[in-house]
């Protein structure tokens, strides 16, 4: 009678598990590595994409800062010569024509509406956790920051211009200064030396007194508006160095 020998399977030694094992953390460790650099990657391009596009904001800023600076200097120094001719009866009669163009060009001021739209994404999207470099988020914050000043200003400014204009509904001619205006909406500067309704001292000063109160706002309005117009091109080019733009 023939015996027949059942054949075994060798068994595998501990060290091939154990490389399969390496082999296969390896594998895993490796796709690990491979889709956190992608993530990292998309991160960082995400990042100064957001940084391209505040640039972009900044000089947007820039340029309206520039104007509004000279539109500043301009309400300044009107309002500088209303308290002139206000604190004068006999000079207001010889120049009325001046005394009406710079009492109602010289109020007058442009609210600054600055391109916030990057700033505000990275605010309300958690976009501010891209921004790898603490020094780089503190500087955007700072330089937004200075807004609330400067809104607070304007809200105060837009008071003391009712209190201007509830006395000079009782001085000035409503007639003249409708005559003044064009239909685009300027303001024109007359040749014939209008009257005022008025000349007394008293309205005159009280008037004075609410241009006074104005041209101050406007004085640190312009300061403010300097310092965000120096904060806006220190912070450009402290942002272009930084992530290299061109």
């Amino acid at each position: 009678m023939e015996v027949h020998h059942h054949s075994h399977s060798s068994r595998k030694k501990w060290t091939h598990y154990f490389w399969e094992f390496i082999m296969l953390f390896l594998a895993v460790f490796c796709g690990f590595l491979a889709e956190y650099q992608l993530e990292h990657k998309i991160e960082k391009d995400r990042e100064k994409q957001f940084i391209k596009s505040l640039v972009a904001d900044l000089g947007d800023d820039k340029k309206i800062l520039a104007t509004m600076v000279e539109s500043e200097r301009f309400g300044i120094a009107s309002l500088d010569t209303l308290m002139n001719l206000l604190n004068n009866p006999d000079l207001a009669k010889q120049q009325g024509d001046q005394l009406y163009y710079v009492a109602r060009i010289g109020p007058r001021y442009i609210p600054f509406a600055n391109n916030s739209r990057t700033f505000d994404q990275l605010k309300f999207s958690g976009g501010f956790r891209l921004i790898r470099y603490p020094e780089a988020s503190n500087k955007i914050m700072d330089y937004y920051n200075q807004f609330s000043l400067l809104r607070l200003l304007e809200d105060n400014y837009n008071q003391e211009f009712d209190n201007f204009k509830n006395i000079a509904a009782k001085i000035l001619d409503p007639a003249i200064l409708r005559r003044q205006e064009t239909d685009k909406g300027e303001i024109l500067r007359s040749t014939d030396n209008p009257v005022l309704r008025t000349y007394d001292d008293a309205l005159l000063k009280e008037m004075g007194f609410h241009t006074l109160q104005m041209n101050g706002s406007r004085r640190s309005k312009l300061l403010i508006l300097k310092n965000l117009e120096k904060s806006a091109e220190d912070l450009v080019v402290y942002l272009k160095e930084k992530y290299h733009l061109e």
